[in-house]
């Protein structure tokens, strides 16, 4: 008898949310289950697309592939980056819907609707449309409430103490 999947939010202003869902996606590898990861807004390469390479039972994929940060991209670049996300979304949809993925993974689509380049009704759509046995975690600050209506599972990552606030930047093989 198949389970059904069920729907994972993590959120909050803390550090761990893709390393929560990483280390989820690698037990699920473990167990030979097909994983699909999908980070937005990560352009920067990461230790972690690295390591998923190697993993035959994980395809990673990054959208909305930005060099640098959203905000800090002029009026035309941020059209650009949305409507080929919109175009690659389309694609990433019947992936998830017809790939047999066990696990999807859609790092960062809370900053993604947040910012205003894939749409909150997509993502309610794919919310109602997935696979029923599929596992789907959404990651990142700024929840919209009816998408946090339909977490199965919702982890708030708090923040009590962060070494950016003293300074200390982004670090290889930790942060990214």
């Amino acid at each position: 008898m198949s389970t059904k999947g069920q729907v994972h939010i993590y959120t909050g202003e803390g550090k761990g949310k893709t390393t929560a869902a990483l280390g989820l996606s690698m037990r699920a590898a473990g167990r030979d289950r097909k994983v699909l990861f999908v980070q937005f807004l990560k352009g920067q390469d990461t230790g972690e697309q690295y390591l998923m390479e190697k993993i035959p039972q994980i395809t990673h994929v990054k959208l909305a592939n930005a060099r640098t940060f959203f905000h800090a991209l002029t009026d035309e670049e941020q059209r650009s980056l949305i409507e080929e996300t919109e175009k690659e979304w389309e694609s990433l949809y019947e992936q998830i819907l017809n790939g047999g993925f066990d696990l999807v993974v859609l790092d960062e689509i809370m900053a993604a609707m947040y910012l205003g380049i894939i749409s909150e009704s997509k993502v309610l759509k794919l919310l109602q449309e997935k696979p029923i046995q599929m596992e789907l975690v959404l990651t990142g600050r700024n929840v919209p409430e009816l998408v946090l209506k339909e977490g199965d599972l919702i982890t708030e990552m708090k923040k009590i103490r962060h070494y950016y606030d003293q300074g200390i930047l982004s670090r290889e093989g930790i942060e990214y």
